[in-house]
């Protein structure tokens, strides 16, 4: 029993010393949670003039200030415009 006890206090113990070591989490509305959740680094959504998807810019075809899903339907839709 005696045992027992000893190792009870000593995982206490150990318990309590990492307790106090690691630094607490302060608290923060919910807002700033979400915030926080989000990604840093966030692209503009741009929609294809032809088809209508959504795609990030950086992956669109620019033509004219209109946005393109591909080259393929930048070509189709100056085609259907002529």
């Amino acid at each position: 029993m005696g045992k027992l006890v000893f190792f009870l206090i000593i995982a206490v113990l150990v318990y309590w010393f990492i307790k106090t070591r690691t630094p607490e989490e302060t608290e923060t509305p919910d807002d700033d949670k979400a915030e926080n959740a989000t990604p840093k680094s966030l692209e503009e959504m741009v929609r294809c003039t032809h088809c209508g998807v959504h795609l990030p810019r950086s992956e669109s075809v620019t033509s004219q200030g209109e946005f393109f899903c591909s080259n393929e339907h930048r070509l189709e839709h100056l085609d259907s415009s002529s």
